[in-house]
């Protein structure tokens, strides 16, 4: 049975945590180096990959032999790399794939289904309900969609010297981010 309150916190959690606003610049900086993002794969891939983890997660971490803590600092690790990118203004991440994989690596995973994604959904399965989180989820995505589609719209709007502003600003929270996660973690 929905439950309108389990609903509205699992949709709240997922918005923080996805912080798909704060990603903004990272989505610009996907968009130029890759020529477009594709909003409906990338929406498609992230729900794809957090309804699975929502129910595999916890099995394949153990399969693996992992434990969330790792999992937390491995999402760092990335966040870090991520932040690091923004900031100096550097390519850390280069793909021999096709020109389209930005849509979905770094996009549609890390950065929208992360390592924080993953096991918030994983601590909001022992805490609501099954059909809530799944409504959650789509909340999310439908938001996560709006702000793909319209990264071109938003990119004008801040002009190139907003742009490079939002990205070292957001460069450096992704950093105290991923210190934060590392600190949680270790």
């Amino acid at each position: 049975m929905l439950n309108l309150q389990q609903i509205f916190s699992v949709t709240l959690t997922l918005f923080a945590v996805i912080d798909i606003v704060g990603s903004i610049p990272i989505i610009i900086q996907i968009r130029q180096r890759e020529g477009q993002i594709k909003a409906e794969l990338a929406t498609f891939v992230a729900g794809c990959l957090m309804v699975a983890f929502l129910f595999l997660g916890q099995s394949i971490l153990r399969l693996f032999g992992v434990d969330n803590e790792s999992f937390a600092l491995a999402g760092a690790v990335i966040i870090f790399l991520i932040g690091l990118e923004m900031i100096l203004g550097i390519q850390l991440f280069h793909s021999d794939l096709t020109a389209s994989t930005g849509s979905i690596v770094p996009l549609a995973f890390p950065l929208i289904t992360g390592a924080g994604t993953m096991t918030t959904l994983l601590s909001l399965r022992a805490a609501y309900t099954l059909p809530n989180i799944l409504v959650g989820i789509l909340l999310n995505l439908v938001f996560v969609y709006a702000v793909l589609k319209t990264s071109p719209w938003i990119e004008r709007q801040l002009g190139k010297a907003g742009e490079d502003v939002l990205r070292r600003v957001f460069g450096v929270i992704l950093l105290a981010i991923a210190i934060k996660l590392f600190k949680a973690n270790f």
